[in-house]
């Protein structure tokens, strides 16, 4: 239908996945590329339920809400500023090395997180973290929407979004399984 949107039919989502599954490239690019929607979900989901375990660790955390909200709330924050550095590097650079980038920031990041001494440690691994999710989350649907053929690209940039939610939703249940 030109101009507008029709249903999709059975017959297009049966190309669809015949299409990816004959092509193991195509696979091999959404699953890649859906990994950026994977840390994404895993990051946010994950933070709220580790922040137990950083107020048992550093009792000034425990004693601070301001700090536990800088905690949590940092990785989310600097991806909104990762996004835009994202698509800077994108455009100048590719996205093949913007993905790399995301990949090590994000990396880093994780370790600074996991070996931190102190409470602002963690901040700064979560402002790390958070940029490397914002570089990736930007970059990951530009490059599927890139390397797929038209007439699948908009299933396979879904699975990047679907990723972000389906590994987010279980970890804010078990958080909270978990809290009581």
């Amino acid at each position: 239908m030109e101009g507008g949107h029709g249903k999709a039919d059975r017959t297009e989502f049966t190309e669809c996945w015949r299409t990816t599954w004959k092509t193991p490239y195509i696979m091999r690019l959404a699953l890649s590329a859906g990994l950026g929607g994977l840390l994404f979900g895993y990051d946010t989901g994950v933070i709220s339920g580790a922040l137990l375990y950083i107020k048992e660790d550093f009792q000034e955390v425990n004693k601070k809400t301001w700090l536990q909200e800088t905690i949590v709330s940092m990785a989310v924050a600097s991806a909104i500023f990762g996004a835009p550095i994202g698509g800077w590097i994108n455009d100048r650079f590719g996205w093949k090395m913007s993905i790399l980038l995301a990949d090590i920031v994000f990396f880093v990041g994780a370790i600074v997180m996991g070996a931190a001494p102190a409470p602002w440690v963690i901040i700064v691994g979560s402002i790390l973290v958070g940029s490397g999710v914002g570089m990736a989350s930007m970059t990951s649907p530009l490059y599927i929407s890139e390397a797929s053929p038209a007439r699948i690209r908009g299933a396979l940039i879904t699975i990047f979004f679907n990723l972000i939610t389906i590994v987010w939703n279980p970890y804010f249940v078990l958080n909270q399984i978990y809290q009581v």
